[in-house]
């Protein structure tokens, strides 16, 4: 059985590694070394130090990087992977990319003999570590048959959801969707908090009638009305997405509930510091209206 390379190990990235290398001889890499070895410590993978020594005699490359600005140069800049690999090698890209850009990458790597596939995920570091992750994959019939053996050791739910690019497409709009969730849910708490209705209170009532949504159900109980915010997905990897979507959605000329959402989570981003996490939505409707959410700001 020909080597997998594994490119990204971070939150995401490293158990999924982990359980790819249960299946699959998996060599992984990483820009920071200590991910490499944490990874290749805790399993059967193999570290790699020296990623432009990598290339012939791997079956598969599975990229699990932040941008597609980070495929773009492993594969064709600098490193230059695409050109090194064997004809009838397989390249499946895990991350959240540009769709253009990966249909761009598909052409590059169907020049040279080789399959590309991208491969998004949804679920979180959770159902990372457990396998159960949801996977929307594009690319030809052919390419997405060969990809799904390494798709099965992280994914429960795996959607051939059409041609190159369309995997991350779905991914953007997916995120978009979860974004506008907690920011419609967040608008709804706000104002039936004026009403005399406390947060925790107009929550249990969406979750038992027609509002409810992932947002109301997991977001408000456990990151948003403890003030944990430690969902572990961040606010400007969401915006990211968001923004894919919004440029996607341009092209159909009437998306206002997806120009709105973006344009206000965008202006909000300034006010929360380093890093946030991305269900500090809600903390972006308590600075702009002065009405509190979070039951850890409570006195």
């Amino acid at each position: 059985m020909s080597d997998t390379l594994f490119l990204g190990l971070g939150r995401m990235g490293a158990p999924m590694a982990r359980l790819h290398a249960e299946r699959f001889p998996t060599r992984v890499f990483d820009v920071f070394p200590d991910a490499v070895r944490a990874v290749a410590d805790g399993s059967d993978a193999v570290p790699v130090t020296d990623l432009a020594a990598e290339g012939v005699g791997l079956d598969a490359v599975i990229l699990m990087l932040p941008t597609s600005a980070h495929v773009e140069e492993v594969l064709l800049g600098t490193e230059g992977l695409l050109d090194r690999l064997d004809a009838g090698s397989l390249v499946i890209d895990m991350g959240s990319s540009e769709p253009a850009s990966t249909r761009a990458l598909a052409a590059a790597a169907a020049e040279r003999g080789i399959d590309y596939v991208d491969a998004p995920v949804s679920g979180g570091i959770a159902k990372a570590h457990a396998g159960e992750l949801t996977i929307m994959v594009g690319g030809d019939a052919d390419a997405v048959a060969r990809a799904m053996p390494h798709l099965e050791t992280v994914g429960a739910s795996i959607v051939h959801v059409g041609p190159a690019g369309a995997g991350h497409a779905a991914k953007a709009l997916n995120n978009l969707v979860s974004a506008t969730n907690i920011a419609a849910a967040t608008e709804a708490v706000l104002v039936a908090k004026r009403y005399g209705i406390e947060p925790r209170s107009m929550v249990e009532v969406l979750n038992a009638s027609t509002g409810m949504s992932q947002a109301t159900q997991v977001k408000f109980p456990k990151h948003i009305l403890p003030g944990t915010y430690a969902s572990m997905f961040a606010y400007d990897l969401m915006l990211k997405d968001m923004g894919i979507a919004r440029r996607m959605a341009d092209e159909v000329g009437f998306t206002p509930v997806t120009a709105a959402a973006f344009e206000a989570l965008s202006g909000g981003r300034t006010g929360l510091g380093e890093h946030p996490d991305h269900t500090e939505i809600a903390r972006v409707y308590e600075q702009a209206t002065g009405i509190t959410i979070d039951e850890g700001q409570h006195g």
